[in-house]
């Protein structure tokens, strides 16, 4: 299986008035094409800070991170800017929509940022990434005219605006009720059933059950990294 993401040994140390703070501590992972892996852990695990590491935030004290090609440890923050436009989607708990732009401009932001596609096309793409999520009919509405689970869906289109090889989402159905959530969970499955690869960070036990694959952290470690057997 092609790795999509690969850490060796990677720790971060931050510096705090207190002296420095080991919140990773050489930790390692392989996630292959086409999975679906839920990070697990309670706060403070450094859960969050190792996906940072996945999506080039944040860099490395010791050892190698290489995610979707690229050796991320190697890149300067232009590089890494570039990269990350073109080769990561991001969805987050609180949906980060633009509040002055119209949806499907919204969606339109990362092909602008990254100029991958002609500009007379963005918008026929931004569209249509909008029917395949059911929201063509609220493109021209602002986020604040549409429900919280319309705008994690349009997150989610924003997300897959640059077709990237790599989904990351942060708690994405954390303040969703738990119908929407579920419908936003089964758009995950489907995006994971078209060949990408998803990582998700989720406090949601019964969510994590349904996914695949479950690293679990805490204390900086990954301390069990276990199948569920989930379709």
């Amino acid at each position: 299986m092609e790795q999509v993401i690969t850490l060796q040994a990677v720790s971060k140390t931050f510096d705090t008035p207190a002296g420095p703070l080991e919140i990773l501590k050489g930790v390692s992972l392989n996630v292959g094409r086409g999975e679906f892996v839920a990070i697990v852990g309670p706060s403070g695990s450094g859960k969050s800070t190792l996906i940072n590491m996945v999506t080039g935030i944040d860099r490395p004290t010791r050892g190698t991170i290489r995610v979707a090609g690229a050796e991320l440890h190697a890149l300067n923050e232009n590089e890494i800017a570039r990269w990350r436009g073109r080769n990561v989607g991001v969805i987050f708990q609180f949906f980060q929509l633009l509040p002055m732009l119209t949806i499907v401009e919204n969606v339109m932001l990362p092909m602008d940022f990254c100029h991958t596609y002609p500009a007379s096309e963005r918008h026929g793409r931004a569209m249509h990434l909008l029917e395949q999520i059911g929201m063509a009919d609220q493109a021209h509405k602002l986020p604040s005219a549409v429900s919280g689970g319309q705008q994690q869906r349009a997150a989610i289109a924003r997300a897959m605006a640059n077709d990237p090889a790599l989904l990351v989402a942060d708690e994405p159905t954390g303040n969703l009720d738990s119908k929407t959530a579920d419908a936003v969970f089964a758009m995950f499955g489907a995006l994971v059933q078209q060949g990408k690869t998803l990582v998700m960070v989720t406090h949601d036990r019964e969510l994590a059950t349904r996914i695949p694959r479950v690293v679990r952290v805490h204390d900086g470690l990954i301390v069990s990294d276990e199948s569920n057997g989930a379709a």
